[in-house]
């Protein structure tokens, strides 16, 4: 204790010894980010981000509320096992209950046993939530905060304070907010973590409050920074409270979290770390940051964002003719940084609005004399639009952009051709084979017949063109369906619309995506899935043509 009366406490290092600053990391990805509608994190998959984010250099991972279910309990049981190199586990809790006392609070105690030697404890800091939500006094709320962060530290845990709705106190009562978080950090909590938990915080309001925080408890507590996304505003308000005086920044992976979700780790690191120059991460783990995030989506099991800022698929890529000619000449003129650093790649898409000049070297790869005047660029660039005015996009679909052009400059021959299908569709299904098809096909002069069954019209038509063709193509056996889109092109004509399918192959090498578009949805799946052979068997007779060679 010092002479005052506050318990001093060992604060988070903040500055390096080459003058760099350096701010604390705490994700919760596993216990605010498990609280996202349609997210749902077994023991298992907990244990997999965990290991994910050490590897990454985090150095907090609040794992989840221990006592609170057995999911929690669990995990820090089996994390005791574990061996991090970077991070340290938090466990999540609340402060004690009104009128009891901390050694007799059963979460508190849970903090304790989970065996993390970090507690995060959230306490309500807006006057408003202690009348309404709490139904105590103003200082029976002091108590609970002091007391429970007090028990806490004498039990040898470094106490992180969550001041619960603290910029929404701040506006309405200040000097009562103030009081939670001097409470909180004379009875010993290092950090005093202020949390925008309605996510409805300006950026101005956060700086300004941040700021003030920070000369306030300079030298006894280190000051945090939680945001919600409610405003859309998360990540700007989390920078805005580090740039304020903020050195411990809470966040979560890809920003899963309640409602709207949390501040994304994947856009405040590098923002802080490559713009500011502040050290959240090693720097040699940086180029992590786009596997973690698809990783964490993948184990998630929710689509991966690809509008995300620095990791998505779309952060690099690049359309427009003007773009990508700009890029081409100096990435600086369109990316803000090189997606490298952040292990993301960049990528152009092929449009009808991609440019002649990335059109060109497109066609190039097909065509090595073709230049921008030539008669076979203005027919190919016409066609594209033509295709792309009927529902084509070939920006994610390239195997059949190749095929499509070389059947247009009569370079190619197919495999195969096509005398009719038939698709029976039956309700219900027998052991699961509800569809079934007949294909009669043509190859190198015969006619083969052939049927068979499937879970759905796709697969039956799979399996019954596989059968009639590998005895003539057996490289097909390898070749499997990997992903399948669905897409309404003009929803107004309602099921008389267009569709447009996206079929994704691989033969265990390399992987391709074809395209259909068709009113009836099994023949846009049909035109997809014969281009997706085709681009197999030319892809194999171009690599045997080069052997020969």
């Amino acid at each position: 204790m010092s002479s005052d009366g506050t318990r001093r406490v060992e604060l988070p290092e903040t500055m390096l010894r080459d003058g760099t600053r350096r701010v604390e990391l705490l994700d919760t990805t596993l216990r605010d980010g498990a609280q996202m509608r349609g997210v749902s994190f077994s023991v298992e998959d907990k244990l997999k981000i965990a290991r994910c984010l050490d590897d990454m250099g985090v150095g907090l991972i609040e794992a989840g509320i221990p006592g609170s279910n057995p999911k929690d309990m669990e995990f820090f049981e089996r994390a005791q096992a574990l061996e991090f190199k970077h991070s340290a586990l938090v466990a999540f809790g609340s402060t004690r209950r009104v009128g009891s006392r901390a050694e007799d609070d059963a979460s508190l105690t849970a903090l304790i046993r989970s065996g993390a030697g970090v507690a995060a404890l959230v306490g309500k800091c807006w006057d408003y939530h202690v009348r309404e939500v709490l139904a105590t006094t103003y200082d029976e709320n002091l108590k609970m905060i002091s007391d429970s962060v007090l028990y806490l530290a004498g039990k040898g845990l470094r106490v992180i304070f969550d001041a619960e709705h603290f910029f929404d106190g701040y506006a309405a009562d200040a000097a009562y907010s103030v009081e939670c978080l001097e409470a909180a950090c004379s009875a010993g909590a290092s950090t005093l973590c202020l949390c925008d938990t309605n996510g409805g915080a300006f950026p101005s309001q956060v700086s300004a409050s941040t700021s003030a925080m920070a000369a306030r408890f300079a030298g006894r507590a280190t000051i945090g920074i939680h945001c919600h996304n409610d405003g859309g505003m998360a990540v700007a308000n989390t920078v805005c409270a580090f740039e304020s005086g903020a050195h411990h920044i809470q966040v979560t992976v890809n920003g899963y979290g309640e409602r709207c979700g949390n501040a994304d780790l994947c856009a405040v690191v590098p923002n802080i770390q490559l713009k500011a120059g502040c050290i959240c991460l090693p720097p040699d783990r940086l180029g992590q940051l786009a596997t973690i995030s698809r990783q964490v989506s993948e184990i998630a099991n929710i689509p991966h964002i690809e509008s995300s800022p620095y990791v998505g698929g779309n952060a690099f890529s690049h359309k427009g003719g003007m773009h990508i000619d700009g890029v081409e000449k100096t990435p600086l003129s369109f990316e803000h940084i090189d997606p490298s650093l952040v292990g993301n790649a960049r990528s152009f898409m092929l449009s009808e609005v991609s440019g002649r000049g990335f059109m060109l070297r497109k066609l190039r790869q097909i065509v090595p004399n073709a230049d921008k005047n030539s008669p076979v660029t203005h027919m190919v660039i016409n066609r594209l639009k033509e295709l792309e005015h009927e529902g084509y996009q070939y920006e994610g679909a390239e195997a059949s952009f190749e095929l499509e052009i070389k059947k247009l400059l009569n370079m190619y021959e197919p495999h195969f051709s096509l005398i009719e299908y038939k698709v029976i569709v039956s309700e219900p299904s027998i052991d699961g084979m509800g569809a079934a098809a007949l294909i009669k096909i043509r190859v190198n002069g015969q006619v083969e017949i052939t049927a068979d069954e499937g879970d759905g019209p796709v697969e039956a038509l799979d399996r019954a063109i596989r059968k009639a063709m590998e005895r003539f193509y057996p490289q097909l056996g390898k070749m499997k369906l990997t992903d399948y889109k669905v897409r309404v092109i003009d929803s107004g004509k309602a099921t008389a619309a267009s569709v447009r399918v996206l079929i994704e192959s691989t033969d265990g090498a390399d992987t391709w995506t074809t395209i259909g578009v068709d009113k009836d949805i099994i023949h846009a799946s049909w035109k997809a899935l014969l281009d997706s052979m085709e681009y197999l068997l030319m892809k194999d007779a171009g690599a045997t043509a080069g052997q020969a060679r």
